[in-house]
């Protein structure tokens, strides 16, 4: 096994230093929750009573103390395919934790929406922001002092951050995050985007749109294409918090169930009172971070995470930012191709070797901290294997040697790319990240004038008029945090893709979000400042020539500076009121920028 690469020890130590008083107050916070917070013995009878009323056989158990008592945290409904699975599983862990002598309880459900759902649609504006609600749900059902530990059972885009936020903030409790797995693969990807294409085109029509998306999205389980939800699940993998490789195991099958049962195994014994105490809080720690970080830029994986990452570091007491993200990005080899960065998915990956051969590979090659406490047996080499059945017994066996499709999955000897997939960008226009992983080299630059919207629709309406066949940067501004809750703009994906495929040079700027979807029109994404409050894309005019390179790390508004300073900035339209979006306002008035997590709720980092 190599020495750690020099750069990540760089960045590492940086973060060290900048996360030291914050990360300080924060361990003191969980180890003072640990030995003198919220307790079952200290319980008066009334309080005990009312939390094992209902709970029929565990009732002795739980009243007694006699063991540990695991709390679950569900993101179940039955309308997200990707957590559809999860409507059993508390009956399970209940029977699972039993045999180890522990109870479990449902401490309570969080908000699930799916972006798949609301893409396009008001309910995106609400996208963000529940990552946040789910934070402060999942607080809420863990309020109770009735537990030594918890299982979150969540996959999906905003809700595994969510979750990882706020038990973070109950860092004392060991956790442990429980997938349910990705849906068997339907109709191809790329398939699924051409359909797409036609039909912004108006060459397919929309009953056959609805086929392509039906053949694609078809049962139980996660999206297969590499997203936020699937990423979420990488991530959970790098940082040690999942049973090892039970990342992308199908739902329904008889190794997804043993893993689960692995979960509440293990959860109940590395409580406080046992001898292998891991405590959520100490298990994510400035190395752990460094890895999730890692471990996207060398899968490819979802831009949401340059949000989500720096708010859940915030929450251990950490401080990331897109600085670190970038000097990781020139060390870090592009290992994996996977939809829409190559044209398998998930399942292909799974079976190529997955995660255990991507962890087995980067830790060999010095990328990865392996130092690192894992809710596991050990460290983070555990989470270079390959989970299995023998004789309906869970082992773990070593990852392949060589991966069985080199068009998927690589080691970092023969990476697709000498550098992870995501670029940062700045100058006068500000902040931004680009995913490069999906993007053609030969469209890393691309320089043209500025066509300025604040909608998608508006950018749908142009299209449909001819007004962008041209070589053109579209703007879309307005879309940040503060002013609408930061959509995700997928309805741009399809015309701009036609665009390019019509031989123009285009390139997408904007203070919105374009998440794990990101394709192969370059963007340049969640810029901060963003506009409403004074961001410089606010100081954009239709035909100002903008200047968008990945490779020189550039976001630059061609126009004189002094012009440019003299310019003023218009008042964003106002946010909509319906569908219950009034009801943020406060989280839009209090969010963050973007490169601090786009979160309306940690201030300082700590606290």
């Amino acid at each position: 096994m190599m020495p750690l690469h020099p750069t990540i020890a760089k960045v590492t130590d940086r973060i060290f230093e900048k996360s030291r008083e914050g990360r300080a107050r924060y361990l003191d916070l969980i180890d003072r929750m640990g030995e003198q917070g919220p307790q079952r013995s200290a319980l008066s009878c009334g309080n005990l009573a009312h939390a094992f009323a209902a709970s029929g056989e565990d009732k002795a158990s739980i009243r007694d103390a006699q063991a540990s008592n695991i709390a679950i945290v569900t993101a179940y409904n039955d309308m997200l395919s990707a957590h559809a699975p999860y409507y059993r599983y508390p009956e399970k862990i209940k029977l699972f934790a039993r045999e180890v002598g522990a109870t479990a309880q449902v401490a309570g459900g969080v908000p699930a929406m799916c972006d798949g759902v609301t893409q396009g649609q008001d309910g995106m504006e609400l996208s963000l922001f529940s990552r946040d609600t789910i934070a402060m749900s999942t607080t809420i059902a863990l309020s109770h002092a009735m537990y030594e530990g918890a299982l979150m059972l969540g996959i999906c885009d905003k809700i595994v951050p969510g979750l990882l936020i706020a038990g973070l903030r109950a860092g004392h409790l060991p956790t442990i995050f429980v997938p349910a797995g990705p849906m068997p693969s339907g109709l191809a990807n790329k398939e699924k985007q051409r359909v797409r294409q036609l039909y912004a085109e108006g060459k397919a029509s929309e009953a056959e749109l609805l086929e392509a998306e039906s053949a694609s999205y078809h049962g139980e389980g996660t999206c297969t294409f590499y997203g936020t939800a699937n990423s979420n699940q990488m991530m959970m993998e790098v940082m040690g918090l999942h049973v090892p490789g039970a990342a992308f195991p199908n739902p329904g099958t008889k190794i997804r169930q043993s893993l689960t049962r692995a979960a509440a195994h293990r959860v109940a014994g590395i409580g406080r009172d046992g001898g292998d105490y891991r405590p959520l809080g100490r298990c994510v720690d400035e190395k752990a971070i460094v890895n999730a970080i890692i471990g996207l830029l060398a899968t490819g994986g979802s831009t949401n995470h340059m949000i989500h990452i720096p708010a859940i570091a915030r929450a251990a007491g950490i401080i990331v930012d897109w600085t670190d993200f970038a000097e990781l990005s020139d060390a870090i080899p592009l290992v994996a191709r996977v939809y829409p960065n190559g044209s398998g998915d998930v399942n292909h990956f799974q079976a190529a070797g997955g995660m255990g051969f991507v962890i087995r590979e980067l830790l060999a090659e010095g990328l990865l901290h392996k130092d690192v406490m894992t809710v596991w047996h050990s460290d983070l080499e555990a989470y270079g294997e390959t989970p299995a059945l023998e004789d309906d017994t869970l082992v773990w066996n070593p990852a392949p040697e060589t991966s069985s499709d080199d068009n998927m999955l690589r080691p970092p000897a023969t990476a697709f790319s000498p550098h992870g997939g995501l670029a940062l960008l700045e100058g006068n226009l500000g902040r931004a990240v680009m995913k490069t992983s999906a993007v053609d080299e030969s469209r890393h630059t691309i320089e043209a004038p500025a066509r300025i919207f604040h909608t998608q629709e508006a950018v749908q309406a142009a299209f449909k008029a001819g007004e962008l066949d041209r070589d053109v940067v579209v703007v879309v501004r307005f879309q940040g945090p503060r002013a609408n809750g930061m959509p995700e703009l997928h309805k741009l994906t399809p015309p701009l893709g036609v665009i390019q495929d019509r031989g123009f040079k285009v390139a997408l700027v904007t203070d919105g979000r374009m998440s794990g979807a990101s394709g192969k029109v370059p963007a340049a994404i969640h810029l901060s400042p963003e506009a409403l409050g004074g961001g410089p894309i606010g100081r954009l005019r239709d035909g100002d020539v903008v200047r968008v390179c990945a490779k020189t790390g550039t976001l630059e508004a061609m126009v004189d500076a002094e012009e440019w300073e003299a310019r003023t900035i218009p008042d964003g339209p106002p946010a909509e009121p319906g569908l219950g979006r009034e009801l943020f306002a406060l989280m839009r008035h209090h969010a963050d920028e973007a490169e601090r997590g786009g979160s309306a709720m940690l201030f300082e980092a700590g606290l």
